[in-house]
């Protein structure tokens, strides 16, 4: 008997779809609301604990920063924002291709656990990288 995946590529496309679809209407209930999104983040309370930081501080601010196009910034606060976003990007642009030619044209990325490890090395250098910097020589984000 043939077990079927619940995350099969297509799953994956159409969350890939709805994904931006949600930021805009987030972005657009902001602006009408005048609400200010960063009142509703809860502070990092491993940070707040230890002192130290988490593999995830400084992410938001890099989602910020690359949002505004300073890819440098990004970079500094936090570099899995920027992978993560070009993963993304290319993942969708290649799959709407193959998508659209009706599988003709065969260029879509595909799943690769490689992927997420890559990740995860990126999450845990900038992690250590920053507390080193942080213990040794007092800098903060």
């Amino acid at each position: 008997m043939k077990k079927d995946s619940y995350w099969k590529p297509d799953n994956l496309y159409y969350c890939g779809l709805i994904l931006p679809a949600v930021a805009v209407f987030l972005v657009i209930v902001f602006k009408i609301t005048g609400a200010d999104p960063g009142r509703f983040l809860l502070p990092c309370l491993f940070h707040e604990i230890t002192g130290l930081y988490c593999p995830g501080c400084g992410g938001t601010r890099a989602f910020v920063k690359l949002m505004q196009g300073d890819i440098r910034a990004s970079l500094h606060y936090h570099p899995i924002v920027l992978y993560g976003s070009v993963l993304y990007v290319w993942y969708m642009i290649t799959n709407t291709i193959q998508y659209l030619s009706r599988g003709k044209i065969r260029i879509a990325m595909k799943y690769r656990s490689f992927y997420v490890w890559v990740g995860v090395g990126i999450l845990a250098l900038d992690t250590i990288w920053k507390n080193l910097c942080l213990i040794l020589w007092g800098q903060t984000l």
